[in-house]
């Protein structure tokens, strides 16, 4: 499996997932807050977040780290 991102002025680097399945911890973990800083970064602090549904994205583990974050998700 390969990760990604997209923002209004670029994109990341891809993340490959070479062993195992993805799920919300190892999301939270491997993608989700090594990137928040980039996206702060290139967007400023007032960003919303958009995924595309997979299961591992709508996980409550994300759910808190979103929320622990102060980072709004688009639903």
């Amino acid at each position: 499996m390969v990760w990604s991102g997209i923002m209004i002025n670029g994109r990341t680097c891809l993340h490959v997932v070479a062993n195992g399945t993805m799920t919300g911890q190892r999301y939270i973990d491997e993608v989700l807050l090594p990137h928040i800083h980039l996206f702060r970064g290139s967007v400023g602090d007032k960003f919303v977040f958009m995924d595309d549904n997979a299961t591992c994205h709508r996980t409550l583990a994300v759910q808190d780290c979103l929320d622990s974050e102060g980072i709004q998700r688009l639903v």
